[in-house]
């Protein structure tokens, strides 16, 4: 058995590594600590956009002492292009009651902020007693419409990331850190 660290394929469709699989392991225990402060010993609802969110979810709970209940929610706006497509679409919603709880909602990426807008207004209207939001990333250079998470993992520049959980037409989300997919490889693939 060797003791060399085999990286993933994947790894070598990356320009560059923006946030390494350490830096992520270390922000989400803060994150963690920072969500269990704000709701002290209360319950919380947590929804996870997914898949996006799914490994950041999964990840994040773990960090979280607090009696949850989880539920996830499904968001189109990508599809096989680098670029949001324009208006979210909602592909699945919640399947449990959010009323008069305390709702986190839980995303990968906040870039447009249309997405969140749109996931934000559709649980406030089923009248939880607190929403907040949570990102592993904030592509600021992308807004769209106004829109801050509360809880925060990283700043990002405007690029094109994927890993832990963030793809390009359903690949590259089980890679351990986010890194930029080379522009060569940021076209419709012809195997999406």
């Amino acid at each position: 058995m060797s003791n060399t660290l085999k990286l993933h394929p994947a790894h070598t469709d990356l320009e560059a590594i923006l946030v390494t699989e350490t830096a992520i392991k270390r922000r989400i225990k803060r994150l963690g600590t920072q969500i269990a402060e704000t709701y002290g010993d209360e319950e919380i609802t947590v929804v996870s956009i997914i898949n996006g969110a799914i490994l950041f979810t999964a990840d994040l709970l773990r960090f979280i002492p607090n009696p949850v209940r989880l539920d996830c929610i499904r968001i189109s706006s990508y599809r096989n292009e680098t670029k949001s497509i324009g208006k979210p679409q909602l592909l699945h919603s919640l399947t449990l009651d959010v009323t008069n709880r305390h709702v986190l909602l839980i995303d990968d990426i906040l870039d447009t902020g249309k997405t969140l807008a749109m996931v934000t207004k559709t649980i406030t209207k089923l009248k939880p007693a607190s929403l907040k939001t949570c990102v592993l990333l904030d592509k600021k250079g992308r807004r769209e419409v106004p829109f801050d998470a509360e809880f925060v993992g990283f700043q990002i520049p405007d690029k094109f990331v994927v890993g832990y959980g963030l793809d390009f037409a359903e690949r590259y989300r089980n890679l351990p850190c986010i890194g930029v997919l080379k522009p060569e490889l940021q076209n419709p693939p012809e195997w999406a």
